[in-house]
């Protein structure tokens, strides 16, 4: 009987080769937004003009006294996007590519299907969102807006060069900067606003809950896991440096490190912008008597009386500038899905005629989105039920995301282990109480 000799290098513990590591080189500010990407992006994207929407919304109903959810929200949400990066950089694949193969058809099938739907409604009301607001801004016929802006970002998404166009969705982040100037030229009363987000105060109304929930829901959506691990596969395909964790493991402390900042600095500066919007509709909408805000082309309109012809400008502005960088999130995540899914040939690095399949889902949830801007279906009353779908959704995207992350099969050596591993579980389960919530307020 002959015996296999054990190659006990590639048997150790998951930190063996850890002296293989990089010594961490000098911080450089430089250096550092280099390393920004995915995460950065992902955060951003999370203030869509809907998003925008329910936090003025928010901010205009329950004043100063909801702001505190945001400091709630950000641990939950670093933990969930880490590890969904985490999956994309170790396997080289999406969420949807690694379900596709360790998991059935079936479920696949049932949340790319609920993927796609929630983010083309999605589409068509951030397209709503940014006609609207540019028709505040030069007057017009907004639908006409809702085509070019449908259009272009389509484009942009299938011919522009993939470095130059993740560059461009870096820079579109800064338009989010609109929301900080909004409310430096708001009057605050800041002993309020800093109690309201330091103590938190909670009413067991059925507005407050249903405002909680709404919070929640858009703060951790599910496209946005999807985004951000199919972009770290997407990053590491167009690096002849890299190779998937699971096929070359060293480096894997340093890359963990980057993952880890590019999320912090993209959920932080997604939370800061939130809190924003919650304190400007606070100190103006809510102090003036104005709750009945539902869309932030209504806050933007709104703010002009009340905070002057600059705050609508730069609120309107800033729908626009986050609009142009979600909507293709939205659209690129789901055909990342579906794709990675069908186990086609995906990513915007690649040409179109190399991923054709891949750049029609992306064209068709895009042109879906703006179609339904030309029907009688009014794109953001059906944001309600894309809520909805995202909230159900949510938690067995999320659960099935944690349990990936433990899998030897999946994850090798690289396991999601410690308090990563917890706060990702109780993100999980704040979704879950969101979603019972939901249930219980639609028999209330």
């Amino acid at each position: 009987m002959t015996h296999r000799r054990v190659d006990h290098r590639k048997t150790a513990h998951p930190d063996n080769g850890a002296h293989h590591e990089k010594k961490p080189e000098p911080f450089s500010l430089r250096g550092f937004l280099k390393t920004l990407g995915p995460g950065l992006v992902t955060g951003a994207s999370d203030d869509d003009p809907s998003g925008i929407g329910t936090y003025s919304q928010a901010g205009a109903q329950l004043s100063y006294g909801i702001g505190w959810t945001m400091l709630l929200t950000f641990p939950l949400m670093v933990a969930i996007q880490d590890i969904s990066a985490r999956v994309g950089r170790v396997t080289g694949l999406g969420i949807a590519g690694n379900v596709c193969r360790y998991y059935p058809a079936w479920v696949l099938n049932i949340i790319v299907a609920l993927l796609f739907i929630a983010n083309t409604i999605n589409i068509a009301a951030d397209l709503a969102a940014m006609g609207d607001a540019l028709k505040l801004l030069i007057g017009g016929p907004g639908f006409l807006y809702v085509l070019v802006f449908g259009v272009a970002s389509t484009v942009a998404q299938i011919f522009l060069d993939y470095k130059r166009y993740s560059a461009v969705l870096k820079w579109l982040t800064l338009s989010l900067f609109s929301y900080v100037a909004a409310l430096a030229v708001t009057k605050v009363s800041w002993g309020d606003a800093l109690y309201g987000i330091g103590v938190p105060h909670v009413q067991w109304t059925s507005t407050f809950l249903t405002t909680l929930v709404a919070i929640l829901g858009t703060t951790i959506s599910p496209y946005l896991f999807f985004w951000q691990a199919s972009q770290e596969a997407e990053e590491q395909r167009i690096d002849a440096r890299k190779q998937p964790l699971t096929e070359k493991h060293y480096g894997a402390q340093s890359e963990f490190r980057r993952i880890r900042a590019d999320t912090v600095v993209g959920m932080a500066f997604s939370n800061l912008i939130a809190l924003s919007i919650i304190i400007t509709a606070a100190a103006t909408l809510n102090a003036s008597g104005k709750t009945d805000i539902e869309t932030s082309a209504q806050a933007a309109e709104a703010l002009k009386p009340i905070a002057g012809d600059f705050a609508e400008f730069i609120f309107a502005l800033g729908i626009i500038g986050t609009g142009l960088l979600a909507v293709p999130v939205l659209a690129g995540s789901a055909a990342y899905a579906i794709g990675e899914g069908r186990k086609w040939t995906v990513g915007l690095a690649r040409k179109p005629r190399e991923a054709a399949a891949f750049y029609g889902v992306l064209a068709l949830s895009a042109g879906i989105g703006i179609a339904l801007n030309f029907t009688p279906i009014n794109p953001i009353s059906a944001l309600y039920w894309s809520a909805v779908i995202n909230g159900v959704l949510a938690v067995p995207v999320m659960i099935l995301l944690m349990m990936m992350a433990r899998r030897r099969d999946v994850m090798s050596r690289f396991v999601v282990t410690g308090p990563l591993y917890w706060l990702g579980w109780l993100s999980t389960a704040a979704m879950g109480v969101c979603v019972v919530a939901m249930a219980v307020g639609f028999f209330v």
